[in-house]
């Protein structure tokens, strides 16, 4: 038996490997890899706290902050959902020191499939992949472009929406494995459709620099015995507790034996107890 404060699951991969997963509960830190196939309850207390500041709150914000936090931390403003509203150069960003360590570091534009082709932005490629692609649920993904902050960063994936789509379906996702896309024809028709726009930019921002970045694709794949046929959502405030058997797992995403989902990052901050059996 685990008890503690759902988290988002720390993720880890390398091209061509399985993505590795683990979730801290309480002192404890689980790998999910070894408890694919096994049985496991989960049981939601009825308890939240904020996992920033720990405050008791009755509803969950932003996937798991309160409220206070949500309209007072620079990572809950609504410039890390839309980086191209940076406002730090307006002096009007919520926690300067925050921005300035997160934001003003090298940000990724890439192309990634999650069940289609979608463009995004990321700030850390370790060994080739970035945990934000596993995330996302992505099975391929390649870096095009380097640029030197996440405001450029926006600005640039602003540009390539024109041209590709930078959502997720994740009932799509959750599907089964997508048919395979041919990123580098993909990013190379991409970056001859925004060259004219990317010039554009430079001449507007005098700092603007980016690079194009020689990058094979990457792929991943995912811990999963079996995906769901019939896609049904669980959610903690209407059903606390669920028992099932765990076959897979894929983005943030439980996969249990009956079609069941639960997004487990959506309900960070919530205090549970799991027990995991064969």
């Amino acid at each position: 038996m685990y008890s503690g404060q759902l988290r988002k699951m720390s993720v880890a991969a390398e091209s061509g490997k399985t993505a590795q997963y683990a979730l801290q509960l309480g002192e404890d830190k689980l790998n999910l890899n070894d408890i694919i196939g096994k049985k496991v309850e989960l049981t939601y207390s009825g308890k939240i706290n904020c996992i920033h500041c720990q405050t008791k709150t009755n509803k969950s914000f932003n996937q798991g902050y309160c409220y206070r936090c949500l309209i007072s931390l620079a990572r809950c403003d609504s410039c890390i959902i839309k980086p191209e509203l940076c406002h730090y150069h307006e002096g009007t960003c919520r926690e300067p020191e925050w921005g300035e360590e997160n934001c003003f570091s090298p940000h990724f534009i890439y192309l990634a499939n999650t069940g289609n082709l979608k463009v995004g932005i990321t700030r850390h490629v370790t060994a080739g992949v970035s945990s934000r692609w596993i995330d996302q649920g992505a099975t391929q993904a390649i870096p095009i472009l380097q640029v030197n902050d996440r405001l450029t960063s926006g600005k640039v994936e602003v540009i390539c929406k024109q041209h590709v789509g930078d959502k997720t379906n994740w009932r799509t996702m959750l599907k089964g494995e997508p048919e395979k896309i041919d990123l580098e024809e993909e990013k190379r028709l991409l970056l001859e459709k925004i060259n004219n726009e990317l010039s554009l930019i430079s001449h507007d921002k005098s700092a603007f620099n980016y690079t194009s970045i020689e990058s094979d694709p990457i792929d991943i794949t995912f811990p999963v015995i079996q995906y769901p046929e019939k896609i049904k959502s669980l959610n903690l405030d209407k059903t606390p507790s669920f028992t099932g058997v765990l076959k897979g797992i894929k983005g943030q995403y439980w996969l249990l034996d009956d079609d069941r989902v639960i997004n487990i990052r959506k309900f960070a901050g919530y205090n549970v107890k799991l027990s995991v059996s064969s």
